[in-house]
């Protein structure tokens, strides 16, 4: 039994690090670092509580995962490795690119096991996208668009919304956008991007447009706070035809909607996505796979206990972060960005 330490109790660690834990045999959620312990206590019947820089200290732990505001990644995986733990880092992985490295290099020194919580890959609409470029059913992809878009007009005070290291849009959910684009294309020749707050009040970036460039292939990588609807998720034109994914995948309003991984309806997408048949014509519906985000725990446990991969390596991990620190150079530079 691998024993787990939770830093962190808000959004992500209530919503996705917690329920997923539970849901995988082996792992034992032992033990949450919170600043608000009758919030967990309430929740989590049995799991002790202690204060964030304690619990990752805790010498009975084996794994800590890492689920707090952006900026503190980086230093409290520092001494989780330091504590000879290892450690899930939730996205994004570090502020930039130079204190990432300084994170795996030191995950590397201590033989210790660093992750990075990149869960989207095991979306159903991604997965679907995924398994039709992959067989070869749009031939040579030329353009590819990921989209996720909310409509949240109102600017609520909370850090990620807030003018702080690692708040915004881009730090939020340009990791998502951008890990599933490394996924399906390998690193970019450059990238260009434009961000923006469009809100009133906004303090973050909350609208980002982002091009990678592959040579005769771009990848447009979009994410706004403005969007009501009429926005496909996922839009891929190539040499035999077109494929559009309008929904998102559900996982996260299922656990939002107190539903985990254990329940028989869980990961199921009902909306098909749709191809365009460049040869005839026609248009047909192609099923989309379950999603599992508890994927990506149930293949770390197994990397720990030494019997498969890191599903999310620090050098993936790091590719995602040169990305987005390319994007956020461009943006500021107002120039596009060699890689």
């Amino acid at each position: 039994m691998i024993r787990v330490a939770l830093i962190g109790y808000g959004y992500a660690g209530r919503v996705f690090h917690a329920p997923l834990l539970q849901a995988v045999p082996g792992l034992h959620l032992t033990l949450v670092g919170s600043s608000r312990p009758d919030e967990v206590r309430a929740a989590l019947p049995g799991v002790a509580v202690l204060p964030p820089e304690q619990a990752l200290l805790q010498p009975d732990i084996d794994l800590v995962v890492i689920a707090t505001p952006n900026d503190s990644h980086a230093p409290l995986a520092r001494q989780a490795l330091e504590a000879g733990k290892h450690v899930v880092v939730d996205k994004p992985f570090a502020l930039d690119l130079a204190e990432a490295q300084g994170v795996a290099a030191l995950a590397a020194e201590r033989g210790r096991v660093l992750s990075v919580f990149h869960n989207r890959r095991w979306d159903s609409d991604f997965l679907a996208v995924r398994a039709a470029i992959g067989d070869g059913l749009l031939g040579e992809v030329a353009h590819f668009e990921s989209h996720i878009d909310r409509y949240r007009p109102q600017v609520r005070e909370r850090w990620r919304e807030s003018a702080v290291p690692g708040g915004g849009i881009w730090c939020d959910l340009g990791p998502h956008l951008v890990d599933q684009a490394l996924q399906l294309f390998g690193q970019p020749l450059a990238v260009s991007a434009q961000l923006a707050r469009q809100r009133d009040g906004a303090q973050a970036v909350d609208w980002v447009h982002v091009l990678l460039d592959y040579g005769p292939r771009r990848v447009v990588l979009h994410a706004s706070m403005l969007v009501a609807g009429g926005s496909p998720r996922f839009t891929v034109h190539g040499s035999r035809g077109s494929l559009v994914k309008v929904s998102a995948d559900i996982q996260e309003r299922q656990l939002l909607a107190g539903l985990t991984p254990r329940s028989a309806e869980w990961g199921i997408d009902d909306e098909p996505a749709r191809f365009y048949d460049g040869a005839d014509g026609s248009v047909r519906d192609l099923a989309v796979p379950r999603g599992f985000q508890q994927a990506y725990y149930e293949q770390l446990r197994d990397a720990l206990l030494g019997k498969g991969s890191n599903p999310v390596a620090p050098e993936q991990a790091l590719a995602v972060m040169r990305v987005i620190e390319a994007a956020q150079q461009s943006a500021e530079q107002e120039r596009v960005i060699v890689m």
